[in-house]
């Protein structure tokens, strides 16, 4: 890869035109116009910090282990364990954010178009048919993936401003610059709770778009002077989503014409949108550019994802690791691109019941957790290690040490905030308790986290010692790592 394939990777997984509009609704509910025009803006500083911070492990580490690696290598196998978990559980989530998000605007579109029911079960089939597609381009048609992933870049850059001069120009309706800056909305379902606890709720909206741009530290091994590369792509993608993230979101919101109904929409806000203000036939054609980008944003965490799990396992920390880090005739983790889908599907199972929109903000809140605290482990490791750390040719120098720590604190905050209840009925001590509107994402943590420690306090701390070198992997039989093979494949 080039230097721009690695970024475009990481732009194309961030995607505004999947998590800033599939949360739109969000962003709307949690805050109203208000939360687009300065939440946006306080997030993506905070997550530029984070960026940077990561971008210089990047640039010393350029390595498809990414995060667990770096962990590892600073930290121990310990770190790397528990930084491994949380990238695999936040690389599966995403993964289902992201198409569970392409299948509710598909959906809409197919509605649109043909009628199409776009109930929850309906959803289901979609999502279910995506994740199939992007699993087969993965495994079989990965030069196609690469190439589409470069189309994917200037596919989002043109359509934002497509999307956003078509919203400027086209209605006869646009809300005024104190409407959208100062016009707040509580349509959470929650009480008894300030508006500026509502508000920072609506964080998720802008925090879980910037997720996914770590992909440039797990392509580092494919890609061209990568010490370099893939800190800029770290970097420069969060920078390019967060300007033209913050136009696309401006252009929606100066075009909204009923707030309430645009509200009441839920997953569905940003489309609501679309319709007052181009009718059916204009909000076809918009919605079918952000449909394209959200599925070039699909493919491409399945491509990201994969790599991770298929670099945990070569590490052999993974149940089966001889299995996922197989590769097939392409060179392709193709086992751990199937096992990534099916437990992508396994995540957004629960909308089958229904509550599409709830079921999409667990799952997108166990996505942005999982991978933050991924994110931030090593940074505070860095951080730890001071000037006994040895940067690459990207360095932060002496800035580090603020950066890592705001970086830290913003990372703690978040975390905190997306696991607590977001409507009345998923508070358990209040009544009218239901289930099916709960944030499940403190449920599959604990779960997860409780197996994965219980795991290393029993077995794996006597055998995981971290990332083994490559040349070990390479001529080691995965299904005997013990068992070197007689000859090794020539390069």
């Amino acid at each position: 890869m080039s230097g721009f394939q690695n970024f475009a990777i990481s732009f194309t997984i961030i995607s505004i035109l999947s998590g800033a509009l599939t949360l739109y609704g969000t962003g709307i509910n949690y805050g109203g116009p208000m939360q687009q025009a300065i939440g946006w803006p306080i997030v993506s500083v905070f997550v530029l910090i984070v960026a940077l911070s990561m971008a210089e492990l990047a640039s010393a580490f350029p390595t498809a282990g990414g995060l667990y690696w770096w962990a590892s290598r600073l930290g121990g196998p310990v770190w790397g364990w528990f930084t491994g978990w949380f990238n695999l559980i936040g690389q599966v989530a995403i993964t289902a954010g992201i198409d569970y998000g392409a299948a509710i605007f598909t959906t809409a579109l197919l509605n649109l178009k043909w009628g199409y029911n776009n109930d929850n079960h309906h959803i289901m089939y979609v999502y279910i048919v995506i994740l199939a597609v992007h699993a087969l381009l993965n495994i079989f048609s990965i030069r196609l993936v690469g190439i589409l992933n470069h189309v994917s870049a200037y596919w989002h850059v043109i359509g934002v401003a497509v999307i956003a001069l078509v919203l400027i120009f086209a209605p006869d309706h646009h809300n005024s610059v104190s409407f959208v800056f100062t016009k707040t909305l509580n349509n959470s379902g929650l009480s008894g709770v300030g508006f500026f606890f509502i508000f920072l709720l609506g964080f998720l909206q802008a925090q879980y778009t910037y997720t996914g741009y770590d992909a440039s530290a797990h392509m580092s091994e494919e890609t061209r002077e990568a010490s370099r590369s893939a800190a800029k792509g770290v970097v420069n993608s969060v920078i390019v989503s967060a300007i033209a993230g913050y136009v696309l979101i401006m252009a929606f919101t100066f075009a909204i014409k009923d707030l309430g109904k645009v509200a009441d929409s839920g997953s569905f806000a940003a489309i609501t949108v679309l319709q007052q203000a181009l009718g059916n036939g204009g909000a076809e054609f918009l919605l079918f550019i952000a449909v394209v980008g959200q599925l070039f944003c699909g493919m491409s965490a399945i491509t990201s994802a994969s790599r991770m799990l298929y670099a945990f396992s070569r590490d052999r920390a993974v149940p089966g690791h001889g299995y996922w880090s197989r590769l097939n005739k392409q060179h392709v983790p193709a086992h751990a691109v199937v096992l990534i889908a099916v437990c992508a599907f396994i995540l957004a199972a629960p909308s089958w019941s229904g509550q599409t929109a709830f079921v999409y903000v667990a799952v997108t809140s166990v996505a942005t957790i999982g991978l933050y605290v991924a994110y931030i482990i090593p940074v505070y490791l860095r951080y730890r290690a001071g000037k006994s750390f040895e940067t690459g040719p990207w360095s932060l120098g002496r800035w580090h040490k603020p950066i890592n720590i705001i970086a830290m604190l913003w990372v703690a905050f978040i975390c905190v905030l997306f696991i607590l209840p977001t409507t009345d009925t998923a508070v358990w001590w209040k009544d009218g308790f239901d289930y099916k509107t709960a944030n499940y994402a403190p449920i599959v943590f604990l779960i997860v986290i409780a197996a994965v420690a219980i795991w290393w306090a029993v077995s794996a701390r006597h055998w995981f010692k971290g990332p083994i070198r490559n040349i070990d992997a390479e001529i080691a039989d995965p299904m005997h790592p013990d068992k070197p093979l007689a000859e090794p494949e020539p390069a």
